[in-house]
């Protein structure tokens, strides 16, 4: 859901959470978890490498995002969107950032 319309009163499906679609949501269902109040406590970069291993491929980085932004949130803090956690991904895979363009 984006951000914008999470309401944190609404959390029945994992699609109520911020920055998690059907294609999100299936990923969380296949790492077992059914039910937003189930990722309180999760590991975003946990959840990041077990899908890895559970599909066989490496996603894409911003998969990490989508996690932290989503433990964030349930951590009590507001939602935001899934880019504004890209540092703290890069930091979690030891990612080096890019200088900004001129």
């Amino acid at each position: 859901m984006h951000p914008a319309k999470v309401q944190r009163t609404k959390l029945d499906k994992l699609t109520d959470l911020p920055n998690i679609g059907p294609e999100m949501a299936r990923d969380l269902l296949l790492l077992g978890y059914s039910h937003p109040s189930l990722l309180r406590s999760a590991d975003p970069l946990f959840l990041y490498e077990s899908l890895c291993r559970l599909t066989g491929e490496r996603h894409d980085p911003c998969v990490l995002s989508v996690f932290i932004s989503v433990t964030d949130f349930l951590a009590g803090a507001d939602p935001r969107p899934w880019w504004e956690f890209t540092s703290a991904c890069h930091k979690l895979l030891g990612i080096k950032s890019r200088g900004k363009l001129s």
